[in-house]
């Protein structure tokens, strides 16, 4: 054993060798025999049923049900009343039938090709599905509740999905030593071994933030358990391991074994154990009776994570409004003037911080915002609304870039902090900022599963740099980007990502904007029906979000918006670096006060506005470049001339505010203006959108600079040069004339 505590070496070697510790009662043999005849019987009566089927099936490992079983009822015994599992497809139909207790039929009706599924998404093969019970511990007739946690054939993705959701259900009870939430981790010997996810996770584990206070670990050993049919029931495993299979084949099924000693020994007599087995092939050919009148599959029976009470009975919206997201301006000062403070006595800070504090208090004082204190004033104002707000990522109390300073500490006292957040007010609900690990897989995919748990929190995961949100790209493609088609499965995530062309070479530029764009599931080739509540039925119908703020006040409102709307999804924020302090990146609490709203789109509103006959070229840009266009466009006095109209919600399209833009100037070239790259950035996804709006009768030039192998250059001058060659292109009114689209 690889461990340096000699106590705990000697734990683990009693707990393994304790002579007589796997002696049972006769009572608990009979137990353990039902047990396995139901894990046993169940895998053999879909084999006759469904011989040609995929399964996954638990032969040759099928004592691990009542392993689990043993672990769930002792769990119980002990005071756990929620276990959150997850597992590998392997025996999982197993798992859900015998020990989350799933109604058979509802599993059988699964392998019907006739079934219809409902319009609720894709939907997802069945050996991937989760399930919600809460029923009654039969062994200790105390009420449980069980989550097996749906997730995609990624082996081992699913764990740090589980520790975070484990880790929200013990935050919400007040359960700080996990005494009545825990995990279980299902594992093959391979994937436990070979997966980097699982020492991901593993790393979680003593961090204040993300214990879980334990997680029992079933690793399902393939030296001493054996695959009977292979990877899978239509796999030949003969092909190439002919003699391993041959022994295989000669096994006997460890019912047969167990049984025939219980019975040698007079525990049980064969006709009680022939009767087990009847009894419960009955109860299988009863369920698939009864399967046959299912006729359409609702995935929302397969629902791992419920929200009683946010959605109607049927789990729509209660609603398909979203209020206003402004606050009224005594609570932005308030929160602006806490922002600026030290709210611990005798607490001394670093003098650089005590800069930027007096800085706070003089924007507050003038009634603006930066970045950072409109972030403070959208968390602060859930925290009075009832709402947990939790900020995780590596570096984020501080921020990257030593703008945020959510965590103040004792320049004398070590490890003496002070969260001002948390003294908003004498009741408020708790604000979490927490530096992760150095992982993004594993800490994205905890956030996943926190956000899981409840729709009354906002969860935010913030990468250091947004293009390294590509090591959790698993996450993001199995999990957040189709979790909801897959398992309508909601989820308000915020993923963080900072995002701009600054110089700063390949790896600190871009967070990949267009792989998100790729995955969304809007059309680019149809104009939507634009009705009243056109804006938040958009949002309903759509996978996640994608912005990309030009402006503090609105980045206030997105997240503000995150949370009064009637349902969630994930939203995908591009986030700033240099307008963190760029001065003309601060908005008035004109913007913020009660009664504003997030602005999709941010029109034009100079002299071009007003005389939209003279306009020549109207610019369409996001983020950043924003501020070097209109800096340009001053230079070169074009402000009648070319206006400049900000994208700030990407996806799903604006298709109704951009339409009475275009048609605002119908004279103007049309220009897409980004700083990215040509075969990154937006360009792809926008191009089409704004065709279709103008029923192909206009062209959308792009600006910007040329397709590249690599995200962005490391060489400084080759940055300004290409920024220079581009808004040259961009104010140029004759750039596109006799060029063909």
């Amino acid at each position: 054993m690889f461990i340096n505590d000699v106590e705990q070496c000697q734990w683990i070697r009693q707990k393994f060798e304790t002579p007589g510790v796997m002696k049972f009662t006769n009572e608990e043999k009979r137990t353990l025999l039902a047990r396995l005849v139901r894990s046993m019987r169940f895998e053999d009566f879909l084999a006759r049923k469904w011989s040609s089927e995929k399964r996954f099936g638990l032969e040759g490992c099928e004592v691990m049900i009542p392993a689990l079983k043993t672990i769930i009822d002792k769990s119980s015994e002990m005071g756990i009343e929620y276990v959150i599992m997850g597992m590998p497809h392997r025996g999982r139909l197993n798992v859900l039938a015998n020990v989350i207790r799933k109604e058979l039929e509802q599993i059988f009706c699964q392998f019907d090709p006739k079934l219809e599924a409902a319009d609720e998404g894709s939907g997802d093969v069945k050996y991937h599905l989760g399930m919600y019970h809460e029923r009654i511990n039969r062994a200790t007739n105390k009420k449980i509740t069980l989550s097996l946690m749906a997730n995609p054939s990624h082996l081992e993705a699913v764990d740090p999905v589980v520790q975070g959701k484990t880790k929200a259900e013990q935050f919400y009870r007040g359960d700080t030593a996990g005494k009545k939430v825990m995990s279980i981790l299902l594992h093959g010997d391979a994937a436990f071994a070979g997966q980097g996810v699982v020492y991901e996770t593993f790393h979680l584990s003593d961090l204040p933030s993300y214990t879980t206070n334990g997680t029992i670990h079933v690793v399902v050993n393939n030296q001493v358990c054996y695959r009977r049919r292979g990877h899978n029931e239509m796999d030949e495993p003969m092909f190439t391991q002919p003699l391993m299979y041959k022994q295989i084949h000669k096994q006997v099924p460890v019912l047969k074994k167990y049984a025939d000693k219980l019975i040698a020994d007079g525990t049980v007599t064969l006709q009680e154990f022939e009767e087990e087995i009847a009894k419960y092939d009955r109860i299988c050919e009863e369920a698939y009776t009864r399967s046959k009148d299912n006729k359409i599959l609702h995935i929302k029976h397969w629902l791992d994570s419920p929200w009683p009470g946010f959605f109607n009975v049927d789990g729509e919206p209660k609603s398909m409004s979203c209020p206003p997201t402004g606050i009224s301006e005594d609570l932005l000062t308030h929160i602006g003037n806490v922002a600026s403070s030290v709210p611990v006595k005798d607490f001394k800070i670093h003098a650089g911080l005590s800069r930027i504090l007096r800085a706070r208090l003089e924007m507050t004082k003038n009634r603006v915002v930066d970045w950072a204190l409109a972030e403070y004033m959208a968390f602060g104002s859930f925290l009075k609304e009832g709402i947990h707000v939790r900020l995780s990522g590596q570096d984020v109390e501080r921020g990257t870039f030593s703008h945020r300073h959510h965590v103040l500490h004792d320049q004398e006292v070590d490890k003496r902090t002070c969260v001002p957040m948390n003294h908003l007010w004498e009741q408020q609900a708790p604000y979490t900022v927490c530096n992760s690990s150095l992982s993004e897989y594993g800490v994205l995919g905890f956030e996943l599963g926190f956000a899981m748990a409840s729709p009354n929190a906002l969860v935010c995961w913030e990468a250091q740099f947004g293009d390294f949100h590509n090591t959790a790209q698993c996450i993001i493609d199995q999990f957040i980007s189709s979790g909801q088609a897959k398992w309508v499965r909601h989820n308000g995530i915020v993923l963080l990502l900072p995002h701009g062309m600054e110089g700063m070479g390949p790896e600190h530029s871009s967070a990949r904007p267009e792989r998100f764009l790729q995955m969304s599931n809007d059309d680019s080739d149809a104009y939507p029906e634009v009705g009243e509540q056109f804006e938040v039925s958009q949002l309903y119908e759509c996978n996640w979000i994608v912005v990309n703020c030009s402006t503090p006040a609105n980045y206030f409102h997105v997240l503000r918006r995150q949370i009064l709307l009637p349902f969630r999804k994930p939203l995908i924020i591009l986030t700033p670096k240099s307008l963190l302090r760029h001065p003309e990146a601060k908005s008035s609490f004109d913007e913020m006060v009660s009664g504003t709203t997030f602005q999709r789109v941010i029109p034009e509103n100079g002299l071009a506005a007003h005389a939209p006959h003279e306009v020549k070229r109207v610019i369409f840009c996001t983020g950043k470049v924003y501020y070097d266009l209109v800096k340009e466009r001053k230079n070169q006095d074009l402000e009648k001339q070319v206006a400049i109209t900000r994208l700030e919600q990407i996806s799903p399209f604006p298709f109704d505010l951009l339409k009475e833009e275009l048609e605002k100037y119908p004279d103007a070239d049309l220009v897409w203006c980004q700083e990215e790259h040509k075969n990154s950035g937006y360009y792809d996804y926008v191009k089409p959108r704004f065709r279709t709006i103008v029923n192909h009768t206009r062209p959308i030039w792009y600006v910007g600079r040329e397709p590249a192998a690599a995200a962005a250059t490391g060489n400084k001058n080759m940055h300004l040069v290409s920024l220079r060659r581009f808004l040259d292109t961009a104010f140029n009114l004759e750039a596109f004339e006799g060029k063909t689209f």
